[in-house]
């Protein structure tokens, strides 16, 4: 299941697309009042964003967050695996996993697998601008 925080931070980046002219700055209380969402969760959502460079900050007055790319370039897949850490249905497909002792004789892996590459397939092949006024062609 994707948390308020993976479902939060592509708010926030499809936010900046869609109000972000040029190279100016939106201030974070303004995507807060859009999205309803608190400006203490939205900063750490958003320091997230900033540290792995999907974003860019400026403090001080006419600062605020501006995208790094342009939204095309954003997949979900990227903004989800950096809010949730992984995707994978089970814990054996994850990065980090330690070689399991079942997998020769596991009757579910190949399940797990292709369940697993479906969704990486699903959340990778679409973008934030896609998802822009409303994701109508997702349908």
């Amino acid at each position: 299941m994707i948390s308020t925080k993976g479902r939060y931070a592509l708010r926030v980046i499809v936010d900046l697309a869609e109000h972000q002219q040029g190279e100016e700055y939106i201030p974070l209380r303004d995507i807060a009042a859009r999205q309803e969402i608190s400006e203490k969760y939205l900063e750490i959502i958003i320091k997230v964003l900033v540290k792995e460079k999907l974003l860019k900050g400026l403090r001080g007055k006419g600062g605020g967050y501006r995208l790094t790319r342009e939204p095309k370039d954003y997949p979900v897949g990227e903004i989800l695996r950096l809010t949730e850490g992984t995707l994978a249905p089970v814990a054996c497909l994850t990065e980090d996993a330690e070689p399991c002792a079942r997998s020769a004789s596991c009757s579910t892996i190949h399940m797990w697998k292709r369940f697993d590459s479906l969704v990486q397939d699903f959340f990778y092949t679409i973008s934030i601008a896609d998802l822009m006024d409303g994701g109508e062609q997702i349908k």
